[in-house]
């Protein structure tokens, strides 16, 4: 049985399943252990996450608290985002050009929409994993292979613009390095369509999304023994495939300059704190901006062998209070994309039911469309009830994130994945 716990209400001899709040705040590689040394204990207390997850069925529970004293599960904190500005006003960061590229495509519904995205995910596989292995071989890459990818996931974004990212977040059986492709390149897709970037840059950001990591290919490490996931060996083994993955698409020249630059410099922070140059502001290119973004939010969203990934809106909070590291403009225009609460998020509602994110409302990113699922007064599921909270009158409301595992919720990322595609089909 989980429980949630506040750091300083750990002791010895508890099983930390979960440590709740971002993974730059404390310095645990593991995030499930015995706690079984005063240091480490000491480490923990003082840490600066949110909160602890127990599993008092492998360790210690912790002490009865005094009667009357409340025990439910606490709300997280939420972004605030200021009030819905429209996307023209948004100051221009580069010149649009005007030149047709991607052919007009015709808005569909989610439910239409979630299956030619599995189609397109396939599809977008397969060339992932042609081009990790030409990498490999050290064969260059021809921006040829790569544009009908881009084309599809674009055309999807165009028909629908939640329903391809709404599937990356929600589907969990693809290798890492695969899925992670594949969903930075929709983001920076609908990143760049909310900036109102000319169709040729918007191309640019969708081959770069899909390409930033190509130097991971040749670091000296066998993705294979971790799913793909490249993130277990490391900052320090990692640090290198920024230049090697330049170096590489600029090897067979038929990769545009401006999107082999991101794979040079998606590492790059507007405070200078980043890497492999340590380029400050306007230094790094509009491009690698927009991915520095994309590339983290779906770092701190995806699962790995040591950590559950965060909720996506905690996800959204934990990046607007990373000061100075990210362009704020485009940060901004980032949330209006994915919404405040991005598809995936798990909220809790004024009714006191916890309820999946499953679609956006194009006119308020604050007031998305949510399937309940778990009711918090009778302490279970409940059968699914589907709520447009722009257009519900006031009747619900979000009143905070809510964690899964707080209230005993198991295996909730196949349960996530069904809720997503049952509310997808609902949807028509």
């Amino acid at each position: 049985m989980l429980k949630k716990i506040a750091p300083s209400q750990v002791e010895l001899g508890m099983f930390v399943h979960k440590l709740e709040g971002s993974w730059l705040k404390h310095p645990f590689w593991k995030s499930r252990f015995v706690l079984d040394d005063t240091q480490t204990l000491a480490d923990l207390r003082h840490s600066e996450i949110d909160a602890v997850v127990i599993d008092i069925s492998k360790g210690r529970d912790v002490e009865p608290r005094p009667r009357g004293e409340a025990g439910e599960a606490p709300v997280r904190r939420v972004f605030s985002p200021p009030a819905q500005a429209p996307s023209a006003r948004r100051r221009p960061l580069v010149s649009h050009d005007d030149k047709p590229d991607f052919a007009s495509t015709a808005r569909t519904g989610m439910a239409r929409e979630f299956g030619m995205a599995q189609t397109v995910a396939k599809r977008g596989e397969k060339l992932v994993s042609k081009v990790f292995l030409s990498s490999r071989l050290g064969k260059a890459v021809n921006a040829t292979e790569v544009e009908p990818v881009i084309s599809d996931i674009f055309a999807s974004v165009q028909r629908n613009p939640h329903a391809f990212n709404g599937l990356m977040r929600c589907k969990r059986d693809n290798q890492f390095i695969y899925q992670h492709s594949l969903a930075v390149s929709a983001l920076m897709i609908s990143l760049g369509k909310t900036m109102k970037l000319g169709p040729m840059m918007i191309r640019s950001a969708g081959m770069a999304g899909l390409l930033l990591d190509v130097g991971i290919g040749h670091l000296p490490i066998n993705l294979d023994e971790c799913d793909g996931d490249y993130r277990e060996f490391g900052d320090a083994l990692l640090r290198n495939h920024t230049t090697l993955g330049y170096d590489y698409l600029r090897m067979g020249g038929d990769i545009p300059e401006d999107v082999a630059l991101v794979a040079l410099q998606h590492h790059e922070r507007m405070d200078g704190s980043g890497y492999p140059a340590g380029l400050k502001g306007d230094q790094i290119s509009v491009l690698s901006r927009m991915a520095a973004i994309c590339d983290t939010y779906d770092m701190l969203v995806t699962d790995s062998s040591r950590r559950r990934g965060l909720d996506p809106a905690t996800a959204i909070v934990e990046m607007s209070e990373m000061d100075g590291k990210f362009d704020p403009e485009i940060l901004s225009a980032f949330v209006e994309a994915v919404g405040a609460y991005p598809i995936g998020s798990v909220v809790r509602l004024a009714s006191d039911r916890l309820a999946l994110v499953v679609d956006q409302d194009p006119a308020d990113h604050r007031m998305p469309r949510v399937r309940t699922f778990y009711s918090v007064a009778l302490r279970k599921m409940i059968q699914p009830e589907d709520i447009q909270l722009a257009h519900c009158f006031g009747r619900d409301s979000v009143t905070g994130l809510a964690d899964p595992d707080a209230y005993g919720i198991p295996d909730f990322a196949k349960l996530r994945l069904r809720l997503f595609t049952a509310a997808s089909k609902a949807a028509g």
